[in-house]
């Protein structure tokens, strides 16, 4: 082999080598879902709320696959204050849950828990307060724990496991890292985190923003 040809295919090898890399690369930089507060309603309390039944209109279809943002809002209410224009997100779930920022705990007068989603035992309830109705909910509200929803396959490359916690790192000059951060793996999500818009706005992330797992 000459010269030239042994270093074409040196040249060769090293775009395979860096193909399969930006490969692995692009799987393990992962999109990030901003979530501001919102509400999952069971059918029953979308009843309440709306009239006997009642569907939610989509306005929007979301990231993970089925779910949609709503045309519809709520008011919520606790013993200090309420916050209007709350969006629901559909469609109905087998219960209610409400989930805010930890800055509205203040305004609404409550102390509401970092939880995963569907995790309401010993939560504090809040009033909702529809166009038809209204209802006290005796708990459902929570501040959701920052988290990744990926398929099982997505989990076997990245190295992780359902329920595991990692630690992100996220890049920028306000960046940094946020540990505590748990897997949700199924068959039924793609992958992308999910952080809430204070944690967001803390680190400069946008919609745009990628996130990389570090452990």
């Amino acid at each position: 082999m000459g010269k030239y040809d042994a270093l074409a295919a040196l040249l060769l090898e090293a775009i395979r080598e860096g193909g399969d890399f930006n490969k692995e690369a692009n799987v393990s930089s992962i999109p990030v879902g901003i979530s501001n507060r919102h509400i999952h309603l069971s059918q029953a309390d979308l009843d309440t709320l709306f009239g006997v039944g009642y569907q939610l209109t989509k306005i929007k279809d979301l990231s993970q696959p089925q779910q949609y943002a709503c045309k519809e809002t709520l008011t919520i209410a606790g013993p200090k204050g309420a916050i209007e224009k709350v969006r629901i997100l559909g469609p109905a779930r087998s219960q209610t849950q409400v989930e805010i920022l930890q800055a509205d705990c203040f305004k609404l007068g409550i102390t509401a828990p970092v939880k995963m989603s569907g995790d309401l035992q010993g939560t504090p309830g809040i009033t909702l307060i529809g166009t038809k109705g209204s209802i006290l909910l005796s708990q459902g509200v929570i501040i959701a724990q920052r988290h990744i929803h990926m398929t099982l396959e997505d989990a076997k490359h990245l190295g992780v496991a359902d329920g595991e916690q990692v630690t992100i790192q996220i890049g920028g000059l306000r960046g940094g890292t946020y540990s505590n951060v748990a897997i949700r793996a199924n068959n039924t999500s793609a992958l992308e985190c999910h952080i809430d818009t204070e944690e967001a706005n803390a680190m400069n992330l946008t919609a745009t923003s990628k996130i990389t797992i570090i452990k």
